[in-house]
């Protein structure tokens, strides 16, 4: 039996290693890594549960210690206290995207690698190379239109663009990792099929690599999209600077990056473009674990460099830790992805020497049971809950799914279904709130509304603002929440009275939160315009204007706010650089001569109109508040009051 359940053990965690990289699931919004968390969990989880078993039974629990188990212990705990203390949403660190997670089951599976002997460690080596392989394998079907062919695969394979890895950079990344692996068994393996096969093998990820690769580089659809050093950096420090001992906070990047980007970034072609990681795995990291992840990654890289001066020194042919080196250098130029973090662990489990040292636990079948219990509890309560987030992130993707069939009630059935079995992922309750408020706008369509009609928008419109502030509560430093929520007040200024003071409020608070976003500003100043305060809609379109000066839009509707305040010298001026910013070929170019011919009218002047080639988004002229579509106007209540700021 003990045999029985080590084989089961070796055989999961060695079939684990072959398939993560190229494991994906239909059915979810993230095909690529949510899948992959859950395979992961399994894996360890029945590994774990095998070998607990067998120690029971034999009476006696070994655990074998590695050279880099103090710091890839201390990583983890960082992430784990990180996420704790600082991820505002506790379900982003430890599930989608899971960052958490994903460090505890690679340490758990560093740990359990840790246990095999150097025979055992070997094959799981080859099993990686294998997985290289299998990777290469997907890549290359794609390359060549393979699963096009196959109408039973999921549709999102057919893509040109599908990696199953959900990164191109990372896939080679890793290629290029188990490639040295590869070359190295061509050199030293002795056996003849052996050797063919490993050369074979590693001609394929070759060719993988460099066709790939080159279609990365060449091809504007494979283009890598990741912020310049020179943003990360400034994002990293900055978060230094006001968290500095535990970071943001694991999955909490994309927050940083709202608050703390550069307005040089706005000069960029991706101004309009948010990032949840830096451009490098050891920025992102030192923004979201702060010192603490630092020290732990430095202590990790000083424990590496020991082992390979330590081999070196004792001229140990352990040249296979040349893998290892290109992964950690690797991280240095591109983020991480599952994949990677479990490639990572791998490779330190099996370059640890762990099979050199090993200390006793319990000594009998009584104290092994006692040991093993608590482990086998959290593994079971653990699938229990997550089992109920899986099933509410399928709700969820099957809510996409009805939405771009034009299924308003099943969109609406299924998000609702969502955000019920996992209440605490602020992406449903904030997509929940716009499913509400775009059936009350649907509704308010109609040409004569009955009493019914009014009843129904003011329940959906209660409700869009109930979800709405639940997004925001579950994440009130995040500005796409706060964003929502003011566009929901919004839409009801003309038949909700206090919506205009709460839409002020929220917008005011989306902008602390990503202060150099032009267009934020735009939709404040858009609200005040519409109240008729057209000295604070000024302003606002002014600070938009700052924030990006070459944004055709904010000086357009700052142009409107000035010509409402017959101020028609300053509103003529902003409409030439309105001109002078968009195509002239385009309808934007139209419709701001257009509207520079109104304003000449009303205060003819004499200007030159200047063309640059620079696009614009489309122009778009703040709104007036509409008549009401309920009368008498609905009174908001207490609960409808945004939430407070507290940090």
């Amino acid at each position: 039996m003990q045999k029985a359940l080590d084989k089961i053990q070796k055989f999961i965690i060695i079939l684990g290693v072959v398939l993560f990289p190229v494991f994906i699931l239909p059915g979810f919004s993230s095909p690529y890594f949510v899948p992959k968390e859950i395979f992961l969990a399994g894996i360890v989880s029945i590994a774990l549960i095998a070998g607990l078993l067998k120690s029971i039974i034999n009476g006696e629990i070994k655990f074998s210690y590695g050279k880099f188990d103090f710091a890839l212990t201390l990583l983890t705990l960082v992430y784990i206290l990180s996420a704790i203390i600082k991820t505002p949403n506790k379900m982003e660190a430890f599930f989608y995207p899971g960052t958490a997670t994903f460090a505890i089951l690679a340490l758990v599976l560093y740990l359990l690698i840790n246990q095999f002997t150097k025979y055992s460690k070997r094959n799981t080596l080859v099993a990686v190379f294998v997985s290289g392989i299998l990777l290469s394998i997907f890549m290359l079907f794609t390359e060549l239109k393979v699963f096009s062919f196959i109408p039973q695969l999921p549709s999102f394979m057919s893509s040109i663009n599908f990696n199953s890895m959900g990164s191109t950079i990372g896939s080679i990344v890793f290629l290029l990792a188990v490639l040295s692996i590869g070359i190295i068994y061509v050199i030293k393996e002795k056996d003849i099929v052996k050797k063919v096969f490993f050369s074979i093998s590693s001609l394929i990820i070759v060719a993988t690599i460099v066709l790939t690769g080159t279609k990365l580089f060449t091809q504007k659809s494979q283009e890598l999209i990741l912020p310049s050093w020179q943003t990360s950096w400034i994002i990293t420090i900055e978060s230094f600077k006001n968290s500095p001992i535990f970071g943001v906070g694991p999955g909490n990047y994309i927050t940083a990056f709202n608050i703390y980007r550069p307005l040089s970034y706005n000069q960029t072609d991706l101004w309009q473009t948010k990032f949840s990681s830096a451009n490098n795995f050891y920025f992102t990291l030192f923004t979201e674990l702060g010192l603490a992840g630092t020290i732990a990654i430095i202590i990790l890289l000083i424990a590496v460099y020991r082992k390979i001066s330590f081999d070196m020194t004792k001229k140990k042919s352990n040249w296979e830790i040349v893998s290892l080196i290109i992964l950690l250098l690797a991280l240095f130029f591109i983020p991480i992805a599952p994949a990677l973090l479990v490639l990572l662990m791998i490779l330190l489990s099996i370059f640890s020497s762990s099979e050199e040292k090993y200390v006793v636990i319990a000594t009998n079948k009584i104290s092994s049971l006692i040991v093993s219990a608590p482990v086998i509890i959290a593994i079971i309560l653990t699938a229990f809950f997550g089992a109920k987030a899986v099933a509410a992130e399928m709700n969820y993707k099957k809510s996409l799914d009805a939405l771009t069939k034009n299924d308003a009630r099943g969109t609406y059935d299924y998000m609702t279904k969502a955000a019920t079995q996992n209440p605490y992922v602020d992406r449903y309750r904030a997509s929940l709130a716009q499913v509400n408020l775009a059936l009350a706008n649907s509704i308010a369509t109609k040409e004569e509304l009955t009493d019914i009609d009014r009843s129904t928008i003011s329940q959906l419109v209660q409700q869009a603002i109930s979800e709405g502030k639940a997004a925001v509560t579950l994440n009130i430093g995040r500005s796409a929440n706060w964003e929502i929520l003011a566009q929901i007040y919004r839409s009801i200024l003309a038949f909700a009275q206090g919506a205009d003071q709460f839409a002020i409020q929220t917008f005011s608070q989306a902008v602390a939160l990503d202060p150099i976003n032009p267009e934020l500003r735009v939709s404040l100043g858009g609200v005040y315009y519409a109240l008729g305060d057209y000295d604070n809609a000024i302003t606002s379109f002014q600070l938009a204007v700052a924030a990006k000066n070459n944004l055709a839009n904010a000086h357009y509707n700052l142009a409107a706010a000035y010509a409402a305040k017959k101020d028609y010298d300053k509103a003529i001026k902003e409409m030439n650089t309105v001109l002078s910013l968009v195509d002239e070929n385009s309808e934007d170019y139209k419709t701001a001569q257009t509207t520079l011919l109104e304003y000449q009218t009303q205060k003819p002047v004499n200007t030159e109109n200047q063309i640059s080639e620079n696009s614009s988004a489309t122009l778009t002229q703040p709104e007036t508040v509409e008549e009401p579509i309920i009368k008498p106007p609905i009174e908001l209540p207490e609960e409808a009051t945004p939430p407070a700021v507290t940090e």
